[in-house]
């Protein structure tokens, strides 16, 4: 009886996702241009819908368990790692959002991949990207299946298989109606996952005796030669160093701007009123999620004292499966479930543009006419997505590495393609490629032989080498053309 009040509402949670995703994908059938409407929803979203996908994709399967495990060994210190999270979203739409928009249309730019190969008009530049981007984004799904097959099979009880194969091919399918399908299902995602934090926030404070209690007990636990405890220290008690919360402030704030899969949502929207609102309502939605559940985890330490069998990462599953009635605790499980589910269909998606678009027209010199796309999008959708769900129930140690670091590969790679590119009118495809090179280049590097300089993340040097190599040989070589300056930067163009 336990399971099933549990599944209950996680049933009702994918049979609405899978209501949505079949609405959306009348909508693609009926549009006239297949791949506009396939792959950016026609450029329609409104303020709220785009703020809501922005964070639903940002947010993921991590943001519910690691997080609030790691602030549950260091405190407050950990919120403060966390915080750069609460501008992302005003960040990548304010910095790029109208650049990209009024460019993409310009250009007839339906991916990212697409605007860089009209901005630098280099086939190696869109190849090496493309395959970048497939890599990392089908690394980054497996990892997600895995952590939200884990936390299903924790709560439930039920097989690690059974969880994954609910969620993931229910995620697999709807993604396979198109970007519209993904946005929408986006915003159902985050309003749930808002919901879920609220519930097992009241959890932690109801078993933890109230907000005082829970202030009063973390006051005393692992106290320093002042009897301050370490959990409401910046640092942690030094566990912290600031070279640390520098990376962190690039890896999840700042450099975020180079993330690929929000990078196509501010080419998505309808208006400028839109884009102006989705500013305000993501930073909100965004500082709750991000801070809220990290919060959580800090109050987390006044309810489960000791470090449990299963690492920092049990902490959350433990407290819904044990502090909560068995339908809040479905309820409440939709939370981590919907942050899987939504980062992994914008990964999804943009990896079937991957291959329908970019790699398509690099390789044939062409785009795929629209009826050869309509053919093949869903179908290559579906396949990418069987073969993460196959390789999370057997995930292989170097899967799930390549998982650990794929968020800064990806930052590293585009960053500053994107950034110089949109901003720099000297900056040119050799430039860009040397920034891929290096960029990349040394973040694996660095990561694969564990090198630590200084204490920083490896994210530091990996966006330093890129910047360094992208100014150095974007001077030693001509810049673009001026057909792609008057498309660019009309603006800087001699009379």
């Amino acid at each position: 009886m336990t399971v099933f009040l549990i599944l209950l509402p996680v049933a009702a949670f994918l049979a609405l996702l899978l209501l949505v995703g079949l609405r959306a994908n009348r909508k693609v059938k009926s549009a006239d241009k297949f791949q506009s409407e396939y792959f950016l929803g026609s450029r329609s979203l409104g303020g709220v819908v785009l703020a809501m996908t922005l964070v639903a994709t940002y947010g993921s399967v991590s943001t519910y368990v690691s997080g609030p495990g790691l602030a549950w060994g260091y405190g407050l210190g950990w919120v403060v790692f966390a915080a750069p999270q609460i501008i992302t979203g005003f960040l990548i739409l304010g910095v790029l959002g109208k650049k990209m928009a009024v460019l993409s249309r310009r250009t007839n730019s339906l991916t990212v991949i697409d605007l860089i190969y009209a901005r630098f008009n280099s086939r190696s530049l869109c190849v090496i990207l493309s395959l970048v981007l497939l890599i990392f984004f089908s690394a980054t799904m497996v990892g997600q299946f895995v952590g939200g097959a884990q936390i299903f099979a924790a709560i439930t009880g039920l097989d690690y298989k059974i969880g994954l194969i609910m969620f993931a091919a229910v995620t697999v399918l709807y993604t396979a109606g198109g970007f519209r399908a993904v946005v929408l299902t986006d915003a159902v995602c985050a309003v749930l996952m808002l919901t879920g934090m609220f519930l097992l926030g009241g959890a932690i404070l109801n078993e933890g005796g109230g907000l005082e209690a829970v202030c009063a007990k973390l006051a005393v636990i692992e106290p320093d030669a002042e009897g301050r405890s370490k959990l409401f220290t910046f640092n942690a008690g030094g566990a912290l160093p600031l070279s640390l919360l520098f990376s962190a402030w690039l890896l999840v704030g700042f450099c975020t701007i180079g993330l690929p899969q929000s990078m196509v949502r501010c080419m998505s929207y309808k208006s400028t009123q839109a884009l102006h609102q989705a500013m305000i309502v993501a930073t909100i939605i965004c500082g709750a999620l991000m801070i809220g559940l990290t919060l959580l985890g800090v109050f987390a330490r006044a309810v489960v004292t000791e470090l449990p069998e299963g690492g920092s990462d049990a902490i959350i599953p433990l407290l819904i499966a044990h502090s909560m009635h068995p339908l809040l605790s479905g309820i409440t499980i939709i939370g981590p479930l919907a942050a899987t589910m939504s980062t992994v269909s914008s990964l999804l998606i943009a990896a079937s543009s991957a291959i329908v678009r970019d790699l398509y027209l690099q390789l044939y010199g062409h785009e795929c006419e629209d009826v050869k796309a309509r053919r093949f999008s869903a179908w290559i959708t579906l396949f990418i997505g069987v073969i993460c769900i196959l390789l999370a129930m057997y995930p292989l140690d170097i899967v799930v590495w390549i998982n650990l670091f794929a968020f800064g590969g990806l930052e590293s790679a585009f960053l500053w393609p994107m950034v110089l590119g949109l901003f720099v009118a000297r900056m040119n495809k050799e430039g860009a490629l040397a920034s891929v090179i290096a960029g990349l280049g040394v973040y694996i590097v660095f990561s694969v032989l564990k090198v630590n300089i200084a204490g920083f993340h490896n994210i530091v040097w990996g966006c330093a080498a890129g910047l360094v190599a992208a100014l150095a040989v974007m001077w030693l070589r001509p810049g673009a053309d001026r057909a792609t300056l008057e498309i660019f930067f009309p603006q800087k163009l001699p009379d």
